[in-house]
């Protein structure tokens, strides 16, 4: 097991008016800084949970990629907070369903003449 992690994200955000007018003249440069703050979130982490972190942002990431706005993504990261916290209620009450482990099937290729 690694050391504690010490490194705190001291992150101090923009006043909203000029993140609002960021996203609407420089969408792209929106997202970087989204991005970015993101990975300093992450990286001030423990060691053990960044990779769950990152899987998790990647899982936003992917939901918000099929959004069509503002308001249908805050709608749909809205249902998906509200599964996460009924998941979470459930753990918390022993509801846990019983999850077996995957079994990992090894890639054979057919034969060689794919390469």
């Amino acid at each position: 097991m690694s050391p504690p992690h010490t490194h705190e994200a001291l992150q101090t955000l923009p006043p909203f008016d000029e993140l609002v007018e960021m996203a609407k003249t420089d969408p792209d440069g929106f997202n970087r800084f989204k991005h970015t703050m993101c990975q300093e979130m992450i990286q001030s982490a423990s060691d053990s949970m960044q990779a769950r972190l990152q899987a998790q942002q990647s899982h936003i990431d992917l939901i918000l990629s099929h959004c069509k706005n503002p308001d249908h993504a805050n709608v749909t990261l809205m249902r998906e907070l509200s599964m996460q916290m009924v998941k979470f209620r459930n753990a918390l009450d022993g509801d846990l369903d019983e999850q077996s482990e995957a079994q990992v099937i090894p890639f054979r290729p057919r034969n060689d003449t794919w390469r």
